[in-house]
């Protein structure tokens, strides 16, 4: 969904935005639970008023704002915890649970299959330097 990235809206020459891709990401967002997290109370209504009202966005002034709101929606989402978690997978813990039972560890078998390491390690993701990510 980053087609709203390096858009830019400038007078007559704004582009007629549809609202279907703003619904989809309207429910990511509140499904992931983001929306209420990330936005303020105004960014929220002037999405669902603008979805309630509007099927094409024509007025640059709007259009403008609305594309800070997705922007800020889809930045949450890219490092969501849940989203982090089906990168992370289960391939990483299989991994780590491997390393650690080939060094002594008797129960780190049980790491490969636990849901909460799998997010940890999701959450240590997100949390990581942005230098170190690769």
């Amino acid at each position: 969904m980053n087609l709203w990235r390096g858009a830019h809206v400038e007078g007559s020459n704004c582009i007629a935005l549809g609202t279907a891709v703003l619904r989809k990401l309207r429910l990511k967002a509140i499904r992931s639970g983001v929306w209420f997290r990330v936005l303020r109370r105004i960014d929220r209504v002037l999405m669902d008023l603008t979805l309630r009202v509007c099927d094409e966005i024509r007025n640059s002034g709007l259009a403008r704002a609305l594309l800070a709101v997705v922007v800020r929606l889809e930045d949450a989402l890219k490092y969501s915890v849940p989203r982090v978690m089906d990168e992370v997978d289960f391939k990483l813990a299989r991994r780590i649970s491997d390393i650690a039972l080939r060094l002594g560890n008797a129960s780190a078998w049980r790491w490969a299959s636990d849901l909460s390491f799998v997010r940890f390690l999701a959450v240590m993701r997100i949390n990581e330097p942005s230098v170190l990510r690769s």
